[in-house]
């Protein structure tokens, strides 16, 4: 590897922390405590399933679903775009099995982007890497700059 390959991926790794830092920066993962990878057009993110997750039929809510899978969408999206936060445009979630224990880990992949939008695919897993959900959403380009959301410099 080259000095300009190096410095390349120097960059990317530098975007791809301060992502990181912005997620876990965001008030609302206070409450979900995740653990989050950025790489090139991908992101994994986990979370601890806990009680606070769970409707009244003792499994995690669907919400946290479409949290955990629009999330690792948005971020592979987010990876891509160097300098504004990308914003959903739609997403379909589908629930495919119930979990009550474990963790979840949900995988993001950019697979098209175009002048105008990324079209991300977002896969759930439990602890035993089985598929509890999927989903796949368009991602556009927004008007905040990322140096302007909390904790990207950080």
């Amino acid at each position: 590897m080259d000095n300009t390959q190096k410095k390349i991926e120097t960059e990317k790794d530098s975007h791809f922390k301060a992502l990181e830092n912005m997620y876990l920066a965001a008030p609302i993962n206070e409450f979900y405590r995740p653990h989050i990878r950025i790489s090139d057009a991908e992101a994994s993110i986990e979370i601890e399933v806990t009680e606070k997750l769970f409707h009244s039929a003792e499994a995690v809510h669907g919400s946290v679903y479409f949290k955990m899978l629009d999330d690792a969408a948005f971020f592979a999206a987010n990876s891509l775009e160097k300098e504004y936060f990308v914003l959903t445009i739609s997403f379909t979630t589908y629930l495919t099995r119930p979990i009550s224990s474990g963790i979840i880990r949900s995988e993001g992949r950019v697979v098209n982007r175009n002048k105008s939008q990324f079209i991300v695919e977002a896969i759930a897993y439990n602890s035993e890497d089985k598929e509890i959900g999927r989903g796949n959403g368009i991602f556009v380009c927004g008007k905040l700059p990322l140096k302007d959301a909390r904790g990207f410099n950080s």
